[in-house]
């Protein structure tokens, strides 16, 4: 009998109907996962009962079950627009809003800048991403049915007849689903186990490591496996089978390429070191009601989104636009483009977000300004978009 080796899983991951109600999969929601961290602990309340000696004598059974989880992935390719990407479940559980899918559209005439005319009616809402030559952009506003203005500007303007290409946007809502992550290990008699009632706490994008990676943490209602399943657990009556093997493209992206535009003109910056943007729901679970030892369902708290990051100073008018806006506490617009090719994108759009006043590090050869956990704000439900394209 050999090891079960860490590389022999795949990952599923799909909304649930119901809280900790385990959903049907399909192979067309498997997930490029680095790592899943799974921990279920057992509340041990101390026992004062006197029992004639110091030995302790354990605790009985039913008590209160917490389950975490850690889930660290990769951004890969995207190739079919009639289906949501990958991630897509992912972030509609951190994010909450469902997603809003831009099908795609020839351009018309008279496109310029920020401006983006289509030669027919276009059906887009602010915050919503178009793409175009590799590039993707996000609409501020949407003056007439055949026009929007873009956060910022394509590097070459797009002529008429030109295709624009599909998105799908994710953008907070009020409510959050849940999820179920199912991890399946070969051989098939190894031990398998699902999250069930998933909940999204924090996410966490990275910008400019080695790939373009993704975290997502949180609770759960529960962790089943295979080997301790019994009926009617996450409304299953059997364990489920994997689904048969589908096409996958394992295509992932240099964490080195990308675009990002910060300020209100905006201004492309080509000196950003690193950067990594923070949701954090303040989640909370109904955990402690009598009648129960699992969580009956989550309450999502106030969000807060923050973005750090650290460029190499230079002495042009963006940065040093960048430092005054810090010192006035002045709202500023955000776009971080991940990745360079149509398939291979995704934006990052937070339309206003007051930048830290930067720390200057000159422990290196070069100075650097860091920005530690700026904050984004917004009206109601609108302070960060996520878009694949």
């Amino acid at each position: 009998m050999s090891y079960i080796s860490s590389n022999q899983n795949r990952f599923y991951a799909a909304l649930e109907n119901g809280y900790g109600q385990v959903s049907a999969i399909t192979a067309q929601q498997r997930i490029p996962a680095v790592k899943l961290a799974t921990r279920q602990q057992l509340e041990t309340p101390d026992r004062k009962d006197k029992t004639g000696s110091r030995t302790f004598t354990g605790i009985p059974a039913g008590g209160r079950r917490r389950t975490t989880f850690d889930l660290r992935t990769y951004m890969t390719s995207w190739s079919n627009i009639s289906q949501n990407p990958a991630h897509g479940a992912l972030f509609q559980a951190g994010l909450g809003g469902a997603p809003k899918v831009f099908g795609g559209a020839a351009a018309g005439n008279g496109s310029n800048g920020q401006t983006l005319v289509f030669a027919a009616a276009h059906g887009l809402a602010p915050g919503q991403a178009v793409t175009f030559s590799g590039e993707i952009r996000f609409v501020t506003a949407v003056p007439d049915n055949t026009r929007v203005l873009l956060n910022a500007p394509f590097s070459v303007a797009a002529a008429a007849g030109a295709q624009i290409g599909g998105t799908v946007s994710y953008s907070p809502a009020t409510e959050l689903p849940s999820l179920s992550i199912f991890d399946y290990w070969s051989p098939s008699t190894a031990v398998q186990r699902i999250l069930c009632g998933a909940a999204v706490n924090k996410f966490l994008i990275q910008v400019n490591g080695d790939y373009h990676q993704f975290e997502f943490s949180g609770v759960a209602q529960d962790l089943i496996d295979s080997t301790s399943f019994s009926g009617e657990v996450g409304g299953l009556s059997a364990f489920p089978e994997e689904p048969a093997a589908g096409a996958f493209d394992y295509s992932i992206v240099p964490g080195n390429m990308g675009q990002a535009w910060l300020g209100n003109g905006p201004d492309r910056f080509y000196t950003i070191a690193n950067a990594s943007f923070l949701l954090d729901n303040a989640l909370d679970v109904r955990a402690r009601e009598f009648g129960s030892n699992l969580p009956r369902s989550i309450s999502p708290g106030r969000r807060s989104v923050s973005l750090e990051f650290e460029l190499f100073e230079q002495d042009d008018a963006a940065t040093k636009g960048l430092y005054q806006a810090a010192r006035q506490q002045s709202p500023i617009e955000v776009m971080f483009q991940l990745g360079e090719q149509s398939q291979q994108l995704v934006g990052v759009y937070l339309k206003s977000l007051v930048p830290d006043v930067p720390e200057f590090d000159d422990s290196e050869h070069r100075l650097r300004w860091r920005f530690r956990e700026s904050r984004a704000q917004g009206t109601v439900d609108d302070e960060i978009v996520v878009a694949f394209g």
